[in-house]
This record gives structure tokens, sequence and C-alpha cells, in this order.
């Protein structure tokens, strides 16, 4: 029977993917130190022996393989065939292979460590200090959580508003401008050597981080599309992990059909639903709370090769022990300079 166009299409598709996905991994393994271990969270950053222009070959690759995915994914459930289907789902696994290649070891022993508002006992939170203190000390990852000012740019601001981080004002981070909330003291409440701390933009932190630490988004306003625009100007895509309670499937799917090589990392809730969740999103890591955890949830997770970070909840050794033995991958903590020198004593 003649294969209709599509089938020819996929066929095609396929075999460019395997060859060239094979291709690129032997490439930037053998030649160009992909994901070189010093720097571990970049393609090619701030390694010496590797020249911008040797990332064309791969980008090409990227540039084929994004324009295939984002139009499968987009087109609805319900109007797929059987064989679209089946080719999406290949490709959902090719990504959660190549999401794969963009997490490096974690730094101090066999946990990823998540500075909570950054590295923040003694610095404002959610600020460039707290953020410049994580990376100092060898963290994995900085959470921030990510707020849209009333002219349209994105700021790491915890609360909805800025009544508990500044002296004599109140509203909504949304009622202000950049301008305004630049003009903000957050850092007297702090400290009086904390009197130049501002409200970090999305891009400040992107170039803060670049090359030197993972990006944990806690995704507080569904703007998807803009936030992608700005994290592939920076080409930092496998770089940030998104934060997203699986409540809100809509924005999951919205990171996914519009940035394949973004990271999604969906809030399951109870461990009922996590094989669900990994049914539909496919993702590389989930993330959880102390509520939640247990071993039984590890170990369903890992199963299905998808890793566990968690929230802790009183910060404490006993506390880091149960959650290390139970199997789980990355701890978000409030307190990253005690986690991180328990996991070191730990490992000797």
């Amino acid at each position: 029977m003649k294969k209709s166009g599509f089938a020819k299409r996929s066929i095609l598709i396929l075999t460019i993917l395997v060859v060239s996905h094979s291709q690129k991994n032997t490439i930037a393994q053998e030649r160009f130190n992909y994901m070189p271990s010093k720097t571990g969270w970049h393609e090619a950053m701030d390694d010496d022996n590797i020249c911008e222009s040797k990332l064309e070959s791969w980008t090409a690759f990227d540039n084929v393989l994004e324009r295939e995915i984002i139009g499968h994914l987009k087109v609805p459930h319900n109007e797929r065939s059987y064989s679209s289907a089946v080719h999406v789902s290949l490709m959902d696994r090719i990504v959660m292979r190549v999401e794969k290649d963009s997490f490096p070891k974690p730094r101090n022993g066999k946990a990823y460590v998540i500075a909570h508002r950054g590295a923040h006992i003694g610095i404002p939170e959610n600020t460039l200090a707290a953020y410049r203190k994580a990376i100092e000390l060898g963290c994995d990852f900085v959470e921030i959580d990510v707020r849209r000012t009333r002219d349209g740019r994105y700021v790491s601001v915890h609360n909805a508003t800025i009544d508990a981080y500044v002296d004599g004002k109140s509203g909504r981070v949304s009622d202000f401008t950049l301008a305004e909330l630049k003009q903000m003291n957050i850092g007297n409440r702090v400290g009086p050597s904390w009197e130049n701390e501002r409200i970090p933009t999305f891009e400040e932190i992107l170039q803060l981080c670049r090359g030197q630490i993972g990006i944990y988004l806690d995704l507080k306003e569904p703007n998807v599309e803009e936030l992608v625009s700005i994290i592939k100007r920076y080409n930092m895509e496998r770089d940030i992990v998104w934060y997203i309670p699986a409540l809100y499937m809509d924005a999951i799917m919205l990171v996914k059909s519009n940035c394949y090589k973004c990271v999604p990392m969906p809030d399951p809730g109870p461990a009922k639903n996590i094989e669900k969740v990994i049914e539909l999103v496919h993702p590389r890591v989930i993330s959880t709370d102390m509520g939640e955890l247990s071993e039984d949830y590890v170990r369903i997770a890992h199963k299905n090769s998808v890793m566990v970070f968690t929230d802790d909840k009183k910060g404490t050794v006993a506390e880091w022990t149960k959650i290390l033995n139970w199997g789980t991958d990355g701890i978000q903590t409030d307190n990253p300079e005690s986690l991180i020198r328990f996991l070191r004593e730990r490992e000797k």
C-alpha cells in the first residue's frame, strides 16, 4: 500500500532525528566537551576551549527538531490521528532524553541543593545578593518567584504585594512600574548594609546565573510565552526548571509547545497522580513537599525514570536524613549552607 505523505515525512523526520541525535552526542562529548563539568549548566559556557562557531551544527539540529516537535505538540489531542499521537509520544521521549543531558551531577553529594529565594539568611530574599551567595556556596539551583509589573516587565518577588519588603509603602507588584519598584529600598528591613538592594528583573537574574547555577522558576503568574521569549534570548532554556502545579496543565503544555528544550517540573500533588502526570507531561523531574513526599512517592517516580525535588519543612538534619534515605534527588531549603555541609559530611 502506498504510504501517505505524512507517513513518508514521519519516517524521514525520525530517521534524521535518530542519526542527528547520535551525531550530536558524539560531537558534543568527544569534540566540544558538551556540558563542561566545570560549569555544568550551560552549553559550552565559560569553557576556554570552546569557540562560538563550534555551536553552529548544534543550533541547526536544535532548530529543525524544535520546529517539528512544536508543530506536532500544538495539534490538539482530539485532532491527532493515531500515527500522529505515536509520533508525538516518540518525540516526547526524545525531548526527555535531551532534557536529561542538561542535568549535571549534584555538586554536593547525591542530592541537588536548591536555595529557596536565594541564600537569604541575613540577606534580603529574592535579591541579586542572595543569588550571588547561593552561587558562592555551591548550590545547584536558586529558586525565584516571577511576577509582572504594571508596564509589562518581570521581577522576582515572592509575595503578590510589596508590603512585607518596603517601609511606608503597600500595594500589589502589578500596580507599580519597574521604575517605581526600582526606587524601593528592600534591604533596609534586613540591615543597613543592604540599603542599596533593589528588586531584580528577570533579565538581571539570568545574566547573573548564566553558566554558574541553575534556576528553579516558581511560576506565580501564567505569562509563559513572554518568559520563554526572554529565556531564549539568553539561550538558557535548559538551565531552568519550571515549577508548575499539575492543576495548571494548560500552563505546563504552553511551556512544552513554546519551548521543547525547556524543562517543565510539574507538582502532581498526591502520589496517586504521579503516573498520570508523567504520561501527560513526560517530565525529567517532578516537585513536591513534605506533606506528600514518602518513600513510595519516590519509588513511583524513579520507576518511571523521573527525579523528585522536594521542599523541606523543618530544615533539620533528621528531616534531611529521612528525605535522602527515601532516595529523593533534590532538596529546596532556606538554609542551603547547612544542607551543603550536611551532604558533604554524609559523603565522607
